[in-house]
């Protein structure tokens, strides 16, 4: 008894799941599986479509902005001091957000201490020139008083000898001489006191200037909204615009009040389905915050140059599409999942993808009887996961969406090589006919203005075959 316990008893439970393993991945099963993977002809409707995500964007908004002068009075950067929630609603004026004031307050006490300094400058300057011309003008008065004492000396000198007229002639032209040349000096000194008082006055205005644009620029430093909206910060590469965030001159854009209602949303296509996407065709967009609306959508702009996302395995271009219709509970940057509808088709028969082979002909596994047959048929127009079949299949007739055994050895049934011209032909008449379509519904989106300032390129028009 021990025996059994200790050696029999793990024997049968290991041959037990050994046996279980076997039986559960035993091929001839799967064999049988596979062969019943059959798919049935019908005709019912046809629709193609391409799916893409993207967010919502207002179409047109109202940018928050810093003051435009801060270059223009030296100041490159600062901080966002204060700024309300995003997502607030405000009327026109409300405060929206205030700028760190330390360096413009700086600038702002240089200056006036400049101007202090100027002020006495100028104050100095003007008590100087008051004493130097003033003596120049006493000056004048004696040269005056010595030049008339000069010339009565000259006239009771007239009968004295002829030495002593000459001397006191020589005294007068000396004295006239110097009176001459301090009147010269005069003139001189005033103009020059007349420049030093301009280039003071000069440097004065330049700052008193200075100060008046410091201080209207620091006026701009507390931001109001400009008009009723919504606040939504700002977003660059550095991220989303917040408190304490830095802002420079070249671009002090803060926040952007969004006009909720016009909205677009912003969505991107895979490179293999771009060039069915044209401007005017029809979209049906969902937005993931309301998932038991819809709104219709039409398409107003394709970007012509791929971009690299984040999220996205291969490259994808912008498409914009405008919302026909606003529920006022979108917000900016809400996801979006769009379909952008090509065409709709009644009473079309159509294939699963994998059950269509494309070697050197186009050709399905068509249930025969008991039997299977390589049945050639030529293909429509190609959606996500189907493809319309346009001859080579009937309503009832049966495919295999696997690959049958010995595929080697089924025989080809092929199509009579005028009627598959005669197709051929068909299909590029309608290819033709829905170009013109597509043609016609772009010239009517032209009255939808693209949205201003988005990225991405225009809207051309990209033929689909």
């Amino acid at each position: 008894m021990k025996y059994v316990k200790k050696y029999l008893l793990p024997f049968i439970v290991v041959v037990a799941i050994v046996g279980v393993i076997y039986y559960l991945g035993r091929n001839p099963e799967k064999t049988e599986q596979t062969e019943q993977i059959k798919f049935k002809i019908k005709k019912d409707k046809f629709v193609l479509s391409v799916k893409a995500t993207g967010e919502l964007q207002a179409k047109n908004s109202k940018q928050l902005r810093g003051p435009s002068t801060m270059q223009s009075v030296d100041i490159y950067q600062t901080t966002i001091d204060n700024l309300i929630p995003e997502g607030t609603l405000v009327k026109k004026g409300d405060f929206v957000a205030s700028l760190n004031r330390n360096e413009i307050a700086n600038k702002m006490k240089d200056v006036s201490t400049e101007i202090d300094k100027i002020m006495t400058q100028m104050e100095q300057a003007r008590i100087d020139t008051a004493i130097e011309l003033r003596s120049l003008r006493d000056e004048l008065v004696n040269l005056e008083f010595n030049k008339k004492e000069k010339e009565l000396f000259v006239e009771q000198s007239r009968y004295e000898p002829d030495m002593v007229i000459r001397q006191a002639q020589l005294d007068l032209e000396r004295t006239a001489r110097d009176l001459n040349q301090t009147k010269e000096k005069l003139v001189l000194k005033e103009q020059q006191a007349k420049a030093k008082m301009d280039e003071i006055n000069t440097t004065l205005v330049q700052n008193q200037n200075k100060i008046a644009r410091l201080s209207e620029t620091a006026n701009q430093f507390t931001i109001f909204a400009p008009e009723d909206g919504m606040v939504i910060y700002s977003r660059s590469w550095r991220g989303k615009v917040a408190a304490g965030s830095e802002i420079n001159a070249w671009d002090p854009v803060i926040a952007e009040l969004p006009d909720l209602t016009d909205m677009i949303t912003k969505s991107y296509v895979n490179e293999v389905d771009i060039n069915k996407i044209k401007v005017g065709l029809d979209a049906t967009i969902k937005v993931d915050a309301l998932p038991d609306k819809s709104f219709e959508g039409k398409v107003i702009q394709v970007a012509n140059i791929g971009e690299e996302l984040r999220g996205f395995d291969s490259k994808v271009f912008e498409v914009i599409i405008q919302i026909l219709e606003v529920d006022s509970l979108m917000r900016p940057s809400m996801t979006t999942s769009a379909e952008i509808f090509l065409e709709e088709f009644q009473d079309v028969i159509a294939i699963p993808i994998e059950g269509l082979m494309i070697d050197t002909i186009t050709y399905v596994h068509k249930v025969v009887g008991n039997g299977i047959v390589k049945q050639e048929v030529i293909p429509g127009l190609t959606g996500d996961l189907s493809v319309a079949i346009d001859y080579g299949l009937e309503p009832d007739d049966e495919i295999m969406l696997s690959i049958p055994p010995d595929v080697d050895k089924l025989e080809f049934v092929l199509l009579d090589p005028a009627l598959k011209t005669k197709i051929a032909k068909k299909q590029e008449e309608e290819k033709k006919a829905r170009q013109a379509k597509y043609a016609e519904k772009e010239k009517e989106a032209k009255n939808i203005s693209p949205p201003g300032g988005q990225s991405g390129g225009g809207g051309g028009m990209i033929i689909f075959n």
